[in-house]
């Protein structure tokens, strides 16, 4: 049964998404959680300016009596300095975190009338905001699968025989997942021994249990951690008990329904924030779609992704 405070966050998200004033409103109780605080200085001593009508300021400023700088719920968050309204990216944030293979920037561009540019680089700045900081992760634990997959591109083999490689203009993108826990996914420059290998080490604990295809990428591992089993999917091969690399699998179908489905082609300068995106929605699948929301927008804080940034 939800909560009260999920029922209140579905019950004003549809008006937030269509009047500019409540969506105001319901950004800063998402952010500040009835606690105002000064962006600048990290005061809470402010306070909403107001007009002379008594109604409050019409770009909706706040004042902090500490440093004196005005600010609104905009600064310090990716969506500072946009002149997009913020009722169009509330919508955005709900269609992002409420689709399990994403939406588009067209169909963001069709539903709120902005441009398809303008919708293209508010979708980079939400995905900016869900992806997650790996550069001190905690160790993962238990039972870990790890795979690799390849995005896009030319075909990787030609004819049906693997003997007869192509050239390959595909990108890779590996994938370690904590069974019954959450995934870290990476693009890599190039799939190798020394590349995987320092992803993994990075991510996982030695005393976990890991499970991989027979790639010569993952040899050696047996001696740095618990155990190290493999599924042989060149004999057809993808499960032996608790062996098998399933669940990582599982991650990849759902990142590439999306891709193919949904965004159809996506470049590679642009592709690990695609991977970040789908990487934040397996790790709150157990969560409501509200809160997968809210979390969206708070992590959205202390962020800011540059226009030159994306298009460069």
């Amino acid at each position: 049964m939800k909560n009260i405070n999920e029922r209140e966050t579905m019950a004003a998200l549809p008006r937030a998404c269509s009047d500019e004033t409540a969506a105001v409103l319901f950004l800063e109780a998402q952010r500040w959680s009835g606690k105002p605080t000064c962006p600048h200085c990290d005061s809470e001593d402010v306070y909403q300016m107001k007009g002379r009508d008594g109604n409050r300021n019409k770009r909706f400023l706040w004042l902090c009596k500490a440093c004196g700088k005005q600010f609104t719920v905009r600064v310090g968050t990716v969506f500072e300095d946009s002149r997009i309204p913020l009722r169009h990216w509330c919508y955005a944030f709900w269609a992002a975190c409420a689709s399990k293979k994403g939406v588009s920037a067209l169909q963001i561009s069709r539903m709120t009338g902005v441009s398809y540019k303008s919708a293209l680089f508010m979708m980079h700045r939400i995905r900016f905001a869900m992806t997650d900081d790996h550069s001190l992760p905690e160790p993962m634990t238990g039972a870990v699968e790890i795979d690799e997959t390849y995005v896009g591109g030319k075909p990787r083999y030609k004819g049906t025989k693997r003997k007869k490689m192509g050239p390959s203009d595909k990108t890779p993108v590996v994938a370690i997942v904590q069974r019954g826990g959450n995934v870290r996914a990476m693009v890599l420059p190039t799939v190798n021994a020394k590349n995987v290998k320092a992803m993994i080490r990075q991510n996982v604990h030695q005393d976990a249990n890991l499970y991989t295809d027979e790639s010569k990428v993952y040899h050696g591992l047996k001696k740095e951690y618990k155990a190290h089993q493999t599924v042989n999917h060149s004999k057809l091969e993808y499960a032996r008990g608790d062996v098998t690399t399933n669940t990582v699998e599982g991650f990849f179908s759902i990142f590439k329904r999306g891709l193919y489905g949904t965004f159809h082609s996506v470049s590679k300068q642009h592709l690990h924030r695609y991977v970040g995106e789908f990487e934040y929605k397996y790790n709150t699948r157990k969560v409501s779609d509200e809160e997968r929301i809210t979390t969206a927008i708070k992590k959205a804080e202390g962020k800011r992704l540059m226009y030159k940034e994306p298009v460069k």
